[in-house]
């Protein structure tokens, strides 16, 4: 399955000896379990949007794992991919970018030829650069954003509510970042998703959250509040708590949290793992 990862830090970018993907000692061994692709998408001190991506494991490539210590952010959107729709190539490997935001996302829709001709209809279609049903699901948020004139909420309610209503679903879990602020999505209850708020530590001792996919270490944040977002608990803190089934959670600039249920209680048609070809099923179990 695969592994959503994201960290807002509020308004002050945090230095990477935050890092996140450290190849030598987490996904340069456990990559291999999720093996299709590897990225992490941060913001530049201008607002600037920056993807560093492969389409190989992450134990593959261990100049990813240095460049990743070296980012300093904001936000920090990471994901490992399974994949389940899409060749191994570089043009489908999360996090992707449309209009400066940056998308990942686990689950799996069907009726992608359908999609595709509303997103042609919406005049979007040349945003979809690969065969994924991840970008896909991107490009028609990022229409609907537009139609309501940048307001992200706006545009994640009208395109969810349209694949629940009109396409085969089985999950679509996702985290969307901007440089200030995050929106994160579990939809429906088939794959959990987890947020933490926490606070600044008593301690100096170093913030080290880890899970068998991802890790990341950090003095600075073991001093200064922050919200994460992740496909399990990565540590043994006490406040990771699961979205709720069709919560939508945004996370302002300066860590404000809200939280929003505005969507049918599931899918119109909802898909079980049977219902996936083998390849996706695979992607999709635990």
């Amino acid at each position: 399955m695969c592994r959503l990862f994201g960290l807002h830090a509020g308004p002050r970018p945090v230095r990477a000896t935050f890092w996140l993907l450290d190849a030598p000692d987490s996904l340069s061994v456990q990559s291999r379990r999720e093996p299709d692709g590897a990225g992490i998408g941060t913001f530049d001190t201008a607002g600037k949007a920056h993807v560093a991506k492969q389409a190989l494991a992450a134990w593959e490539d261990h100049a990813f794992a240095r460049e990743a210590r070296d980012l300093m952010s904001t936000t920090f959107l990471a994901h490992v991919r399974y994949a389940s729709t899409g060749a191994l190539t570089l043009v489908n490997t999360h996090p992707f970018e449309q209009d400066g935001r940056l998308f990942a996302h686990n689950g799996v829709l069907h009726g992608l030829a359908e999609l595709d001709q509303h997103l042609m209809e919406l005049g979007v279609m040349d945003l979809v650069l690969g065969q994924s049903d991840s970008e896909r699901l991107f490009a028609l948020i990022t229409a609907e954003t537009r139609r309501a004139g940048g307001d992200v909420r706006a545009g994640i309610t009208e395109a969810i509510t349209w694949v629940a209503r009109e396409l085969p679903v089985f999950s679509l879990n996702f985290i969307l970042s901007m440089a200030t602020e995050m929106w994160a999505l579990r939809y429906p209850a088939t794959h959990e998703l987890y947020v933490l708020e926490r606070h600044p530590a008593t301690t100096s001792a170093p913030f080290d959250a880890r899970s068998p996919r991802i890790r990341s270490k950090s003095t600075e944040l073991s001093r200064a509040p922050h919200v994460l977002f992740a496909t399990e608990p990565m540590d043994s803190e006490p406040g990771w708590r699961p979205m709720a089934s069709g919560e939508l959670i945004h996370v302002g600039p300066d860590l404000a949290m809200t939280s929003t249920t505005p969507f049918p209680a599931a899918p119109a048609r909802l898909l079980t793992l049977a219902d996936l070809e083998p390849t996706a099923a695979a992607s999709q179990r635990p």
